[in-house]
């Protein structure tokens, strides 16, 4: 028996049949058949599968005699099934590459399960990929093994039937099906959902939602709907064991009812008090509406009053009409009057003796801009360096604007020299004499820039051609290895000069000392002779959110009291919400990243840059990479950081959190052959941090210097406290003797 049956509902899909199948029959797990159930088609669709059947053995075709519903074709299909889980997929989606690998993964971790939920990306209509609200969800659930009734949050993922995957013995035991109707779907989605023992979560999409053009279709009643709800609501409370499940299902219910509300005028006021009457039926007792506007609208829908709903939505719709006008009105003259007073302060001379500084779109003192700032406030004491941080933003002991103000577009204006980790503004004009240093921020891995093109997820509402404009602003452009000038010269193409001097920021790598490194433990509270190991997951751009795609918790359990998990969620997010836990200590908010890096004993990241940076350390890396292939195809990549070769890889692999704990359990994470591999990355994207980057910048850019070039060279490396001294360490990363 196959481990997965795919059925695929068909009926006059064929422009998007063929996509559909091969991106099931081009998985590298290829343990599945395909059921594809035709029902008379007049596109050419049967014959198309007829086609699809004869070229692969593991594609079956059935062809129904009379034409009927799409959940009465699913029906059909799990009816002949012989896998052991049943997936369903619409022709006008895809699943994404690795997805029934990572399934059969998850499926076995978490012991044959009756119910897998699992995520997937939307993708509009002429848009690009995004990720659902269902994987914040999923997220939560953590890698615990539950059921709807312990855990009643898993009713808001997404209740369609291509997002899970479902026991086909289950299936059966529990007489599941679709049958007709226009909410048949949902119905049967969150019934199985209800009916499992056994549910486990996979916060990783597997499956593309592609969006189709919109076509006019016979107009449904939406009472009809309404009957559905009712239905599922009865045929819930007749089931054994759902009480905890009647009120989230009942608040579901409403909510999905008024999503339907403004959908034409046409039968509205029958469709409220067909709502109304739902909910005297089916309200659990002791059931509150919630309180604020939303409330209000939700309680005078499910209390049948139809003009007063109209009536507030109309009130509501004026009121957001006036502020928006008020805005506007403040936004337009406050811009008119900077855009003149820029105008008149760019007609002033330059200050050779004022720099602009920035980092991560103005959020505060950090990155190679800073170790550049304190480099130029020794090296060259007479250019005065002025931060531009948010009004949110801290910059103490700094000179600081605040965008927007006079102050700043003064600064824009005067100031000789911009240095800025990423770009600044499009509204900045760059004089005759100004001099911009683009300092980037990581080594990378993910592709960036004009190669992004190939990975419009990635690109997602990104003008390429303002892209360029800024570009052609730059003067100089950081690089911090050989790999990354090779990089930036193909995606930032431009008259830009590269300078090779490797990261200011990384300086600290090598002239920090053991006291150093035994502060910065004191102050994160870390206890002599306890391990830590930083944990530091990237931003996923087809992901809402920080996520976490490890059950932390249970890994800290597993660690045990000696070791304390630092976790970085990503710049773009100032919390992991973390659950309380003395093994876990949120660092996301910590101001430098280097500190952190120099306190841990061990790095695991999956795709963030911190890695090229933590390799100075000669420390363990261990990459945890669960969703390797999602990634790479979605986003892009430079490399195969999982390849295993010697300067790709910079240490032990994971993909799930039993392999992690494991592979600190083992030893393995810190092994001689994992040392080799680490030796070759530092080798590779090490070479130029020797301790004078930021040094060598301020005398290039700052002073005119013709700075010393880096050569790969013999480097101090700070040992931890407890361990004994300081070790010398060759280009290759080796201790030397």
């Amino acid at each position: 028996m196959p481990r997965f049956t795919v059925i695929v509902p068909v009926h006059d899909v064929r422009g998007q049949l063929r996509e559909c199948l091969e991106s099931v029959l081009g998985q590298s797990y290829g343990d599945v058949e395909v059921i594809g159930v035709d029902d008379g088609s007049t596109d050419g669709s049967g014959r198309l599968l007829d086609e699809l059947a004869a070229a692969d053995r593991r594609v079956r075709a059935v062809h129904l005699p009379l034409t009927v519903s799409a959940g009465e074709r699913r029906d059909a299909g799990a009816g002949q099934a012989q896998g052991d889980y049943l997936l369903f997929l619409e022709p006008g989606l895809v699943q994404l590459p690795g997805a029934l690998a990572a399934l059969a993964d998850r499926l076995k971790e978490a012991g044959e399960p009756d119910v897998l939920l699992f995520g997937h990306l939307r993708t509009p209509f002429l848009g690009t990929p995004e990720p659902s609200r269902s994987l914040d969800v999923l997220r939560a659930a953590g890698d615990a093994v539950t059921s709807a009734a312990a855990r009643p949050g898993l009713l808001d993922v997404a209740p369609v039937s291509w997002n899970r995957t479902v026991r086909r013995t289950f299936w059966r035991a529990e007489g599941l099906s679709f049958g007709s109707g226009e909410r048949a779907e949902a119905r049967c989605a969150l019934t199985t959902l209800m009916a499992a023992e056994s549910v486990a979560c996979l916060p990783t999409p597997c499956v593309d939602h592609r969006g189709q053009r919109a076509v006019a279709r016979p107009r449904v009643d939406r009472r009809d709907i309404v009957a559905e709800y009712a239905r599922l609501l009865t045929e819930t409370a007749e089931r054994p064991g759902t009480e905890k499940l009647r009120g989230p299902l009942y608040a579901l219910a409403v909510r999905e009812l008024l999503k339907l509300y403004p959908g034409g005028r046409r039968g509205r006021a029958a469709y409220v008090r067909a709502v109304a009457a739902f909910c005297r039926t089916h309200r659990p007792a002791g059931h509150r509406t919630p309180g604020g506007r939303a409330g209000l609208r939700a309680r005078l829908f499910t209390e049948g009053r139809p003009w007063a709903l109209a009536a507030l939505d109309g009130a509501l719709a004026g009121r957001r009409r006036l502020r928006s006008r008020a805005r506007g009105l403040r936004k337009s003259v406050l811009r008119t009057a900077f855009r003149h007073y820029y105008r008149f302060q760019r007609l002033l001379p330059l200050d050779p003796r004022l720099a602009v500084y920035a980092a991560y779109w103005n959020r505060g003192v950090s990155c190679n801009p800073a170790a550049i700032h304190s480099a130029a406030a020794r090296l060259a004491p007479h250019i005065k360096g002025v931060w531009v941080v948010g009004k949110a933003e801290a910059a103490a002991g700094h000179a600081f604007v605040v965008p927007d103000t006079s102050a700043y577009w003064r600064l824009m204006a005067r100031a000789t020299y911009f240095v800025n980790n990423v770009n600044f503004p499009d509204h900045l004009v760059k004089r005759p004499g100004q001099i911009h240093l683009q300092t980037h921020h990581g080594t990378p891995l993910k592709r960036m820039g004009l190669d992004q093109l190939a990975h419009p997820a990635a690109a997602k509402g990104f003008s390429f051609r303002r892209f360029l404009t800024r570009v052609d602003r730059w003067d100089y452009s950081l690089s911090a290895n050989a790999h990354t000038t090779e990089t930036w010269s193909r995606a930032y193409p431009s008259a830009v000069k590269h300078l090779e001097t490797g990261y200011p920021r990384n300086d600290v790598y090598a002239t920090a000392t053991a006291e150093d490194i035994a502060a910065v433990r004191r102050t994160l509270g870390i206890a002599p002779g306890r391990r830590a190991i930083l944990y530091a997951p990237t931003h996923r751009d087809y992901e809402r959110g920080f996520h976490s795609a490890l059950d932390l918790a249970r890994v800290a359990d597993a660690l045990g009291p000696d070791t304390v998990l630092l976790v970085r969620a990503h710049y773009f997010y100032t919390s992991a919400a973390l659950p309380e836990h003395p093994g876990l200590l949120d660092v996301s908010d910590h101001p430098r990243v280097e500190d952190l890096c120099l306190a841990a004993d061990a790095l695991v990241t999956d795709y963030s840059s911190v890695m090229f940076d933590y390799a100075n350390l000669d420390r363990p890396i261990v990459v945890h990479a669960p969703d390797w292939e999602v990634y790479r195809t979605v986003r892009g990549v430079c490399f195969d950081l999982l390849s295993g070769r010697p300067g790709d890889t910079p240490g032990a692999v994971t993909t799930s959190a039993d392999e992690l704990i494991s592979c600190f359990r083992s030893g393995s994470w810190s092994s001689d052959a994992n040392a080799v591999l680490r030796a070759a990355f530092r080798e590779r994207f090490c070479a130029y941090d020797d301790g004078r980057a930021a040094e060598r910048v301020v005398r290039t850019v700052f002073l005119g210097e013709e700075a010393d070039a880096p050569t790969p060279m013999e480097r101090a490396v700070a040992p931890l406290p407890g361990q004994s001294g300081a070790r010398r360490v060759t280009p290759a990363g080796r201790p030397s003797p």
